[in-house]
């Protein structure tokens, strides 16, 4: 939460962060702001204080704002992938093309994009009938082990789910593989080998974190629901709930040179401002 409301704090405060890579970023660090407070508050209470009691609307709720920010964090990591495409491998297109009114719709669309799916499965979800206390098999409200506990057929529902967890990850998860294939295959023309082992650094922890990312989402969402996999979701879960908005800050962000002149920048008109 720190590391994400202060990188926040330096996109908008430092004029030099101002640029489409930064503006891509300062929504991440948004976006990992709000996806994990819709579970961890909750969930440090209820271990807190032995209460794990949830009505049903909060869970819908908790549900609705756990999918609406993972679908959008879907969208934006393949528009921030885009986005160092066309900065590494279309360099002279690139001023042309990403534009803030462009980045702008690349944004906004990240977050219609998520916010659809997740309306229309929340919606089916606050029809059915639930018969009577049960126990969500889960540390958090998520879609199958809710259902689970209606009483009605929810075949249409799971399905329904499936296809439209598909389209939120899978898409944008080929897109960003595919443009980080392509930027690869430009670092592998750089001469220096300085320039490309720093270029491959950056990239492969950027791998890592997307990877892991839809990896476990895919795992959790999209394969078939076997006992095995059952019991290891809530183990997946924690992957991309706690794990990537914990990563985030430090392998996109606090990595880089700007961010450490403009952290440096703040800290230095803070110490100065306390001594007056």
């Amino acid at each position: 939460m720190v590391g994400n409301i202060l990188i926040i704090t330096l996109m908008v405060t430092d004029q030099h962060l101002h640029t489409p890579m930064y503006f891509f970023l300062g929504n991440l660090s948004c976006l990992e702001t709000c996806y994990p407070s819709t579970i961890l508050p909750r969930l440090l209470a209820s271990l807190l204080t032995g209460d794990r009691t949830i009505s049903v609307q909060r869970c819908l709720t908790q549900y609705y704002l756990f999918g609406l920010f993972g679908a959008t964090e879907c969208y934006l990591l393949a528009a921030m992938s885009y986005d160092r495409y066309l900065a590494i491998c279309k360099p002279l297109y690139y001023g042309a093309r990403m534009n803030g009114r462009f980045c702008v719709l690349l944004a906004a669309g990240s977050w219609i994009n998520g916010f659809l799916p997740v309306t229309i499965t929340t919606s089916l979800m606050s029809q059915l009938p639930f018969c009577g206390p049960g126990k969500i098999d889960h540390f958090f409200c998520d879609l199958t082990p809710v259902i689970d506990l209606s009483c009605s057929d929810t075949c249409l529902i799971k399905l329904l789910g499936v296809v439209l967890s598909g389209v939120c990850s899978l898409p944008p998860f080929l897109l960003t593989v595919t443009s980080y294939i392509c930027i690869i295959t430009s670092i592998l023309r750089i001469p220096s080998t300085t320039g490309r082992q720093k270029a491959f650094s950056t990239c492969s922890s950027h791998l890592i974190v997307i990877t892991t990312f839809y990896g476990t989402l895919i795992i959790v969402y999209l394969l078939p629901k076997t006992k095995t996999l059952q019991d290891l979701n809530k183990v997946f879960s924690i992957f991309y709930t706690i794990l990537t908005p914990l990563l985030n800050p430090f392998i996109y962000s606090l990595r880089n040179k700007e961010v450490k002149k403009a952290l440096r920048k703040a800290v230095s008109k803070f110490t100065a401002f306390t001594r007056i």
